[in-house]
């Protein structure tokens, strides 16, 4: 379970393969803090049609996306980087990954192209649960944890296949249910 690990940050959760919430369906979330007051994340696989300039106006030119973190407040702006010599004040959530930062360093460097997507995401709102819900919800079989995976998905841009593949990295007691039909009434 969720609460046996330390720290919890960084920690991926991959939703089961029949989830119909539509903010969660066939998602893999990072989870960037997990306390007694409860557990944030982001989606990694859910772009929004919105680039970073479209956001924030005072940004000209972005190219970055963003995307949807979650149904909790999505009118907020988050990321998650590796890039700490560029962005300073994040906190380190995994090996070498950080969230957030000096926000007015980013805005700078999203304008002067010296951001890219292979080192910063970013997400409209972001998924959250109260205390001991989420542990409850992993103990329903809704959510699979990962405490071990590779820090270049994160990064990714085939969010398409993404969740598919971690699944599939999870080993062979999960590689299975990468390959369950999105509608199991069609199967």
């Amino acid at each position: 379970m969720l609460s046996s690990i330390s720290p919890a940050a960084g920690r991926l959760l991959i939703s089961e393969p029949f989830m119909m919430d539509p903010n969660f369906k066939r998602s893999v979330i990072i989870l960037a803090e997990h306390s007694e007051e409860g557990t944030l994340g982001y989606v990694l696989n859910h772009i929004s049609d919105f680039n970073l300039s479209d956001v924030l106006p005072d940004v000209s030119y972005s190219e970055l996306p963003v995307y949807v973190g979650g149904p909790v407040a999505n009118n907020t702006l988050h990321f998650i980087h590796r890039c700490p010599d560029k962005i300073e004040g994040g906190v380190e959530i995994w090996d070498g990954i950080y969230w957030g930062g000096n926000y007015n360093q980013v805005k700078e460097l999203a304008s002067a192209y010296q951001l890219n997507q292979d080192e910063i995401k970013f997400f409209a709102g972001y998924s959250g649960w109260t205390p001991r819900q989420l542990e409850a919800e992993i103990a329903e079989d809704t959510w699979i944890v990962a405490n071990k995976f590779n820090p270049e998905i994160l990064f990714t841009q085939d969010e398409q296949n993404l969740w598919r593949e971690v699944v599939i990295s999870l080993g062979q007691r999960y590689a299975h249910i990468a390959n369950f039909p999105e509608n199991p009434t069609l199967n």
